[in-house]
């Protein structure tokens, strides 16, 4: 409804990581272990950072006529071959996702 009148407004509103956050909440509520959720939020950061070129593809694709659906596959793909790569540069670096 938001984005209907203002994208922007609807863009901030869908970029808040209320997913990650309610899944911290769940997590802390139920282990109560500080490490646990220290990793599991360290990981959700370097896992956020390859879904971001998605936000990008698809808005190009589309100004190029790609169809929506096709547009989304894409852009979903790029994220999991994305993600692919950061786990595997972030392992040698010894960070563990």
């Amino acid at each position: 409804m938001i984005a209907r009148r203002s994208p922007a407004a609807g863009a901030v509103i869908a970029s808040l990581p209320l997913l990650s956050v309610l899944g911290m909440i769940w997590l802390w509520r139920d282990t109560q272990d500080r490490a646990l959720l220290a990793t599991h939020a360290e990981a959700t950061f370097w896992y956020v950072l390859p879904s971001l070129p998605m936000f990008l593809l698809i808005p190009a694709l589309l100004r190029h006529g790609v169809h929506f659906w096709i547009a989304l596959i894409a852009g979903c793909a790029l994220t999991f071959a994305l993600y692919l790569v950061t786990a595997t540069v972030a392992a040698r670096f010894g960070v563990t996702l």
